[in-house]
């Protein structure tokens, strides 16, 4: 049910009080006047600490400073008088003695006749006393209509003519932004560029990062990271592509639903935090990464608050790529019964969430140990897909080989024998020729000279890759991956025995 409705149905019920829980002040009044003047004749009386009742010459300046006398409005009225009182930032005074006795005793008067009071706030915190008398109603950031109007009207007015897909992009970027810090970040751009076009983007996800910024469970990371510059993985780049534009407003209207997710699964390494990155970088969305170690909490039921949080600023910000990372490491201990219950309580709240959830968030998880990872994630319905990231192949290697030589050596990195690096670094990784490349160059430094590929592949011989070390796990992944409960990130993928 949309606010508007909410919102006069409790009136005609006369729900005695009604606390909205906003931060778009202006806004909301603005919708509940609109909303009264169309569906319901009351007069409203608007109250705030320092002002007290403004908007109305005979009660102008009443009860400066006075939340109690602001109360007693309520009483002074006629009985008969359709009233609506909208008190501002109110719920700070809720746990005070007199202010909680005195709502109790007045509810009685409101349940009788036509007045509610609407309390405005930004925090929802109402005792436990009163929560039988106050009713929540959330009022919810701006959808996609009221951006894409606002956006109008400021185009308009500036007599400026842009791209369909270019106005479709900025009205995806400012979801999740109040009305106001739109207005704001928009005269800031027009300010910066004397236009709005494709750099109108990175501004307004930087302006979300204001509001992640405040959380410490979540960190926003800037990315530049790019799909092409992933080595391998062509079934993996072959279904992001075909999502890309998933998150438009044709998609909607052709009745597609949003992604909901990946799950990638590989010894360390193999890119999956990169691709994580490289996806927020193509789609053009905000990566949010969720630090796990500062999820769970030492007090009773702060672990769960912390999700909840988490999940509240990640839809707020949606549409938005949040990243977990290692989410194996988080969930590996929901068996023991030294935390009271505290990781399955958690791990619960999230799978919930993961099959539940409408807004636009897409969650990309990486694991290690597959071992480790509870079944419940692993179920279908929590992700879209599970892929496996396995070590790259000799054709694979190559490309990783060049992607990496362009940026040491973006002038001669054709002069390098890429067929003889890719067959020196059998069971290398891609962060490991990486880091391979990096050892021929100390090398050659140390020399005084270019490196060359006789180099890397001197590192090459040194360097003992992970996947020796932890042999037995990779042939645990491989065999899970050719089971056909996972599908491979890399065609033609050859499977250990």
């Amino acid at each position: 049910m949309k606010f508007n409705d909410e919102l006069a149905l409790f009136l005609k019920a006369r729900y005695p009080i009604i606390y909205i829980n906003t931060i778009e002040e202006e806004r909301v009044e603005y919708v509940i006047r609109k909303n009264v003047k169309t569906n319901l004749n009351r007069s409203i009386y608007s109250w705030d600490f320092v002002d007290g009742y403004t908007n109305n010459p005979n009660n102008e300046g009443f009860a400066k400073r006075n939340p109690l006398q602001a109360l007693e409005l309520v009483e002074r009225l006629n009985a008969e008088t359709p009233a609506l009182f909208l008190l501002k930032d109110f719920n700070r005074f809720l746990t005070d003695l007199s202010i909680s006795r005195k709502l109790r005793n007045i509810s009685r008067i409101l349940k009788l006749q036509p007045k509610t009071i609407i309390i405005l706030g930004s925090d929802l915190t109402i005792p436990k006393e009163l929560q039988d008398l106050i009713t929540i109603l959330q009022f919810e950031l701006p959808l996609e209509k009221e951006i894409s109007q606002e956006l109008n009207r400021l185009i308009t007015s500036l007599n400026i003519k842009i791209d369909p897909q270019l106005f479709e992009n900025l009205t995806r970027a400012c979801q999740g932004l109040s009305l106001e810090r739109i207005r704001r970040v928009l005269s800031k751009i027009i300010a910066t560029y004397k236009t709005i076009d494709d750099n109108s983007i990175a501004v307004l996800l930087s302006e979300k990062k204001q509001i992640i910024s405040q959380t410490e469970i979540l960190e926003y990371t800037s990315v530049d990271e790019k799909i092409a510059n992933l080595g391998g993985l062509d079934n993996l780049k072959e279904w992001l592509k075909k999502r890309k534009t998933a998150f438009g407003l044709q998609a909607a209207n052709y009745g597609l639903p949003t992604p909901r997710g990946l799950l990638l699964i590989g010894i360390q390494g193999t890119g999956k935090s990169l691709t994580a990155k490289a996806i927020a970088n193509d789609w053009q969305l905000p990566l949010l990464k969720l630090d796990v170690g500062k999820l769970f909490g030492g007090i009773v039921g702060e672990s769960e608050a912390r999700l909840r949080q988490m999940i509240n600023v990640a839809e707020t910000i949606s549409p938005c790529i949040l990243w977990i990372d290692e989410i194996d490491k988080a969930f590996s201990n929901t068996d023991s019964k030294g935390d009271s219950g505290t990781s399955n309580r958690v791990l619960a709240t999230f799978i919930s969430w993961l099959s539940e959830k409408t807004s636009p968030v897409f969650v990309i998880a990486t694991a290690n140990n597959i071992e480790l990872l509870p079944i419940e994630i692993i179920r279908k319905g929590r992700f879209d897909e599970i892929f496996f990231l396995d070590l790259p192949k000799e054709v694979e290697r190559e490309e990783i080989f060049k992607i990496h030589l362009k940026e040491f050596r973006p002038t001669s990195w054709d002069t390098f024998n890429y067929k003889e690096l890719a067959q020196s670094s059998e069971s290398f990784s891609g962060a490991e020729i990486r880091q391979a490349i990096i050892e021929g160059m100390y090398y050659a430094f140390y020399e005084e000279r270019e490196f060359t590929t006789e180099d890397i592949c001197n590192a090459l011989k040194e360097l003992i890759p992970l996947a020796n070390l932890e042999s037995d796990q990779m042939i645990q992944l491989k065999n899970w991956a050719s089971s056909g409960r996972i599908r491979s990130a890399s065609s033609k993928l050859v499977y250990l025995n």
